[in-house]
């Protein structure tokens, strides 16, 4: 799949749109506790700005709901771009109200504006073709570097993309390497290859799992999710969660696992707890012998020595989903001790989802990790076989 590229675009001294992904996280005071997401947005930006464009930034942050609410504002944003960019940036007041029109309309050259949380307009998540136009209308070129919500058709993600021709639109340098690096993942990976896929629940990443399973040669599987195969297979799982009507699909993905001749790994034993707290009382069982009333909350150590093992001679592993509750110290072993592992592998590593990527960063291996993706909703639908709706316009030789 070839994108429209931005070093292909005349931009010199022009008035450029980037929609960047700014949804990062914030603590309780307001403090970005990490920029990730922003730093991955600098290539572009500053690309545009050795050109000599003048650069308007938009993005959404949290979910305000189409209403203006200070709590989701770009303002702590404003501050960290202008930080690591070391320059002025301007912020608007709002998204296509007076003072960003007036402010975009009155930007120079080498000059960056920040429009306000997208999601503020109610238009935004509708994929509202008048806000497109309206935000269209702000800039000569349009480029999409937000790979994060490029699973969404919005009107600063697809919508606009309607309002610029193949010569005034492309993807930014985070968009295009998070595109090309899980195309050749999906499609030529240097093989064994493994996957590695936890969270809660199957039902958010069945079609991934089918559609990963002829192109691996291993999988592993931990987390919450990992407890409805366990329960098809005839193991009482106690009060471990479970989603009972997926089990006639996790006996479907086991058996075709089994045809295509891919090993497919399930927990042998677990850290199982009377109750879902961080002061539980907790206790290593095997995954046959989990009591009724207790829960499954982590792999063991049994487990993870059997996923070591397991992962030892492959040469790419995609990781998605942690092993077990690792927000609770008390569950976060499995996850930190598979973490680790990996990391030190000499294998390509790529990190897909939100989860994951905290957890690596949270242990300090990220920067050990070949590859961290910075959009998990949107790693998934690739890894489904989905077109991306904010991709599609970008594809070469593809009119909008």
């Amino acid at each position: 799949m070839e994108l429209l590229n931005i070093k292909n675009l005349d931009l010199a001294g022009k008035k450029v749109f980037i929609r960047c992904d700014f949804n990062v996280p914030m603590d309780e005071y307001g403090n970005i506790s990490d920029d990730r997401r922003i730093r991955s947005a600098l290539s572009s930006i500053n690309y545009c700005l050795d050109q000599e464009c003048a650069v308007i930034l938009a993005s959404h942050f949290g979910r305000p709901r189409g209403k203006v609410d200070e709590k989701y504002s770009l303002v702590p944003v404003a501050r960290r771009i202008q930080h690591l960019l070391k320059r002025e940036v301007i912020i608007a007041k709002d998204v296509i109200g007076p003072d960003a029109i007036s402010k975009a309309a009155a930007l120079e050259k080498s000059q960056v504006l920040l429009l306000e949380n997208l999601r503020f307009e109610e238009g935004e998540t509708k994929n509202d073709r008048e806000l497109s136009e309206k935000l269209a209308s702000m800039a000569e070129f349009y480029i999409n570097d937000a790979f994060g919500v490029s699973h969404r058709a919005h009107a600063s993600v697809e919508g606009i993309t309607h309002f610029f021709d193949n010569e005034h639109k492309a993807a930014g340098f985070l968009l295009q390497k998070e595109i090309t690096f899980f195309s050749k993942l999906i499609n030529n990976p240097v093989r064994p290859f493994a996957a590695i896929i936890g969270g809660s629940k199957i039902s958010g990443k069945l079609e991934a799992l089918i559609n990963l399973l002829p192109k691996v040669d291993k999988m592993f599987l931990g987390g919450g999710m990992a407890f409805t195969f366990l329960k098809k297979m005839g193991y009482n799982i106690g009060a471990s969660l479970v989603e009972d009507d997926l089990l006639e699909e996790a006996g479907q993905i086991m058996e075709e696992a089994k045809r295509l001749g891919v090993k497919f790994y399930l927990p042998v034993d677990v850290i199982v707890a009377d109750k879902f707290s961080e002061d539980a009382v907790s206790k290593i069982v095997t995954t046959q012998e989990i009591p009724n009333s207790w829960m499954g909350l982590d792999i063991g150590p049994a487990t993870v020595r059997l996923y070591r093992e397991g992962l030892s001679d492959v040469q790419t592993v995609l990781w998605n989903g942690p092993m077990g509750v690792y927000e609770m110290e008390k569950f976060a072993r499995g996850s930190s001790k598979i973490a680790n592992f990996v990391a030190d592998s000499y294998a390509t590593t790529v990190v897909g989802g939100g989860d994951t990527a905290d957890l690596v960063q949270r242990i300090g291996v990220d920067d050990e990790m070949s590859f961290i993706s910075t959009g998990g909703g949107a790693s998934l639908e690739l890894l489904e076989g989905k077109m991306l709706p904010g991709v599609e316009p970008l594809i070469v030789n593809k009119e909008a």
